[in-house]
């Protein structure tokens, strides 16, 4: 399986989740654990990328203008994520898990017609499905492809709980952050910088 690199602390690959899952439809899909976890590794992946990026995107390149019938015209214009989610208008929050709740289920559609053929995380984009973009890979470079997205996930996963936290602390912007991560310090002029000139 792409991105199994035998480390499993937990025992999580040992988990007899398919039961959950299998006859939940009323039809046993014969789907293995290891992929039900795979499928939910990758979807939480994604949304975590999804979410990290709109975490960052409003500090570095503005929000949109709110209406008065929709929450205020600042509605939209928090940049701190943890502030923002308790400032966005109802009507917002119902698109956006009204979008959602289509998508999962044209995800559970997917699955169902696959069956035991499914391959955690195939939303039938790209290679093999819709592929506006005209993709083409070699058997090694998809499976390349794959793991690289799976990697990309985990790396979300722990970006946006690390993104979360750090916001929640501080009370501020991810970009207000990171651009004051790159400022030289207060004391630049009196005590020199970290390095000696020339370096």
């Amino acid at each position: 399986m792409v991105g199994d690199f035998g480390f499993d602390p937990f025992g999580f690959s040992s988990v007899d989740i398919s039961r959950h899952f299998n006859n939940v439809f009323g039809t046993d899909l014969g789907i293995s654990d290891l992929n039900w976890l795979r499928e939910s590794e990758l979807i939480h992946g994604r949304i975590c990328q999804v979410a990290v990026v709109g975490m960052i995107w409003p500090g570095l390149f503005g929000t949109f203008k709110g209406a008065e019938w929709a929450g205020g015209v600042d509605a939209y214009s928090y940049t701190n994520p943890i502030e923002a989610i308790t400032h966005v208008p109802v009507l917002a929050t119902i698109q956006i898990i009204a979008f959602m709740s289509y998508l999962e289920v044209q995800r559970i559609k997917i699955i169902l017609e696959d069956g035991s053929k499914h391959i955690p995380g195939d939303q039938r984009f790209g290679q093999g499905g819709y592929n506006p973009f005209k993709l083409n890979y070699s058997p090694e470079e998809y499976e390349e492809k794959r793991l690289q997205e799976l990697k990309h996930c985990r790396l979300a996963m722990l970006g946006f709980y690390g993104a979360y936290a750090q916001a929640n602390a501080s009370g501020v912007s991810i970009a207000e952050q990171l651009g004051a991560a790159l400022k030289a310090p207060e004391y630049y002029a009196k005590a020199g910088y970290f390095f000696p000139e020339g370096i």
